[in-house]
């Protein structure tokens, strides 16, 4: 089995895309699946063709995260989804989906508190409590 370049880190957080043809960035949110430094999954409605130019939006980073990357594979998961892989071109990205990774951490933490302690922590709140606890563990 070969070992993967980059560990995926797994998330919920609503994002969005454009391809030329196709605009789903407000209408129709999609999930992210995973992170990755070298990329992202999502799981969408709509099957893209591998080597397709694709815009990707996470609304939850302000300023909203904007990236242009390429459709590095598309994987039927049923008739009506399927988990699209994107991989960025630009370096200058990478310092910036890690920030991404550390912000789908931080709300899976903030949804965890609240499923397992019934605590409703505000953005800064679970940021905060994230770093403290969990920062210096995040691979690097």
């Amino acid at each position: 089995m070969p070992t993967r370049e980059y560990i995926r880190h797994p998330s919920n957080i609503p994002i969005g895309y454009s391809l030329d043809t196709v605009v789903e960035k407000k209408q129709h949110p999609r999930r992210l699946k995973n992170v990755s430094e070298g990329g992202l999954c999502f799981i969408s409605n709509t099957k893209i063709e591998q080597g397709s130019n694709i815009q990707i939006f996470i609304p939850l980073c302000q300023p909203e995260f904007k990236a242009q990357g390429v459709v590095a594979w598309c994987q039927t998961i049923d008739e009506k989804h399927f988990s699209i892989g994107v991989e960025f071109q630009d370096e200058n990205i990478h310092f910036t989906l890690r920030m991404v990774e550390q912000l789908c951490h931080i709300e899976e933490y903030k949804q965890q508190i609240l499923e397992h302690e019934g605590r409703v922590l505000s953005d800064e709140e679970a940021a905060t409590e994230w770093i403290n606890k969990y920062a210096g563990e995040f691979p690097r």
